[in-house]
């Protein structure tokens, strides 16, 4: 028998839950694009809502407040390379390469990091990706499994500075930087937070 029973509800997957799906794709969407161009501080949840076309009480239903909206809406994954997997020499080089990448063709992340900058939920975002995505990686070349933590903080701090006067503050001669120019000064210092001995 199919269908449904008079008086049960709706089964999963029916109308009501792709309807409740679209709207929080749409919202969603509408976040990403708000968050990016107007920053955490200056986009609103009406503006957000009119842009979904929702009702503004419908974002909160589903997000529960604007922190809550902007952490489900930055859910990044970096999509790490493996540095194991290249000569250990290359692996500060392949690390800048990829950021590089992801910031070049990811306007979330960059979007990320303006809201880190002044807002503890950005900040604590920006934390878990990089706890959960880039101390992993190090973990895989570094030389003294206690030093991880430090390394990769390390590596961070480059990495964001880099993203900071390159893509946010947008300074001339960072900007100015070739890729190859940004590799060639980055990669080795990367290399040796990565795998040189302690000093």
């Amino acid at each position: 028998m199919t269908g449904t029973p008079s008086g049960t509800t709706e089964p999963v997957g029916g109308p009501a839950a792709r309807r409740s799906d679209a709207s929080r794709s749409a919202i969603l969407t509408a976040a990403r694009e708000r968050f990016a161009t107007d920053g955490y501080e200056r986009a609103t949840i009406r503006a957000i809502a009119k842009e979904a076309r929702i009702d503004p009480s419908m974002v909160m239903r589903y997000f529960g407040t604007k922190d809550g909206l902007f952490a489900a809406a930055v859910t990044l994954d970096l999509k790490m390379p493996d540095v194991s997997r290249v000569p250990p020499e290359e692996a500060g080089r392949t690390l800048v390469a990829h950021f590089l990448t992801v910031w070049e063709t990811n306007e979330e992340f960059t979007a990320v990091l303006r809201v880190a900058i002044t807002n503890k939920a950005g900040a604590e975002r920006l934390q878990g990706i990089f706890r959960d995505q880039v101390v992993p990686m190090a973990r895989r070349v570094c030389p003294d499994p206690e030093q991880v933590q430090a390394r990769a903080g390390l590596c961070a701090a480059q990495l964001l500075g880099l993203a900071l006067t390159r893509f946010v503050l947008r300074l001339p001669p960072v900007v100015e930087l070739t890729r190859e120019e940004v590799l060639a000064w980055l990669g080795p210092t990367l290399q040796r937070y990565l795998t040189a001995p302690s000093p």
